[in-house]
């Protein structure tokens, strides 16, 4: 006897379909870093790619449809680590893209350097321009906003802050002070969550120190002793705080990523390897009827 092309007692040709089922998850890249040097821009936050529920997205687009898997089909996770500290007044490093099967969460953009534009790219969220007029870098459809620009203030321009999933960096130059970041998006895929914030820029003259944006965000440096200078959050995809002064020496480092996939306990195939942070395997847990994955770091589901 045959059903749906393939000999359901084993013998003749054919095979049987694959099954499929369907799982949610929420891939973030890892943030963008600061500027270095004399009131740089702030980081752009990680891309933020969402298709729990009906939550938001990125760049507060609808949430992303499902993904299909493949029973017994091995899919790798990358988990994005942030930009690196970029050299003494330069521009920063982008973030790393996360990737989970078919999505790409992109990197953060780049804050800009002292007198500088934060350099353009494919980022999931902008970078905030440096003094001196510097503009900001777009982020991307689906991903993440773009950061601010360094307006022209009476000489008094400040960094501008970088993109966040929620928002714009806020423009440098205010009378005020730099730039804030962007804010992030919040999820409940496994616990209520705000990620991938945007980085501070740098402020001098005129005004208190900056913010990173909610969600990771580093905060800009303030002063000439950089005061409140931080990098994004680890696991948020927060933009790095921008620099305040020449004597800093490197800019402030983007947050790691993130990768989290919700799937039906009943689907749940229980194989997995890797994305605790530390090398070793790490812990699911349940939420209702369903098992919850989140990986620090890079591994592997096999569906």
């Amino acid at each position: 006897m045959t059903m749906f092309g393939y000999n359901v007692l084993g013998f003749g040709g054919g095979s049987p379909p694959p099954i499929l089922y369907n799982v949610q998850s929420l891939v973030i890249a890892g943030g963008g870093s600061g500027g270095s040097g004399y009131r740089s821009g702030g980081g752009g936050a990680g891309g933020y790619r969402n298709s729990f529920a009906s939550e938001t997205s990125g760049r507060n687009s609808s949430t992303e449809s499902v993904l299909e898997l493949t029973t017994g089909d091995t899919y790798t996770i990358t988990v994005g680590g942030g930009g690196a500290s970029g050299g003494s007044d330069q521009a920063g490093v982008k973030g790393t893209d996360s990737v989970f099967a078919s999505i790409t969460s992109l990197g953060g953009g780049r804050g800009g350097a002292y007198g500088g534009n934060a350099p353009a790219g494919q980022y999931g969220s902008g970078g905030g321009g440096g003094h001196g007029g510097g503009n900001g870098a777009s982020g991307t459809a689906g991903q993440g906003f773009d950061g601010g620009v360094a307006t022209d203030a009476g000489g008094n321009q400040q960094g501008a802050g970088g993109g966040g999933a929620g928002a714009n960096g806020e423009e440098g130059g205010k009378s005020s002070g730099g730039g804030d970041g962007g804010v992030g998006l919040a999820s409940a895929i496994n616990g209520s969550t705000t990620r991938s914030g945007g980085g501070g820029g740098g402020a001098y003259e005129n005004g208190a120190a900056t913010q990173g944006g909610s969600g990771g965000g580093g905060a800009g440096g303030y002063q000439s002793n950089n005061a409140n200078l931080a990098a994004g959050g680890d696991n948020t995809g927060g933009g790095g705080g921008g620099s305040a002064w020449a004597g800093n020496t490197s800019g402030t480092e983007g947050g790691s990523g993130i990768v989290i996939v919700r799937v039906a306990t009943s689907d749940y195939s229980g194989t997995f390897s890797g994305g605790n942070g530390s090398g070793g395997d790490l812990s699911p847990t349940t939420s209702g009827s369903d098992t919850i994955l989140t990986f620090l770091d890079s591994g592997t589901y096999t569906a």
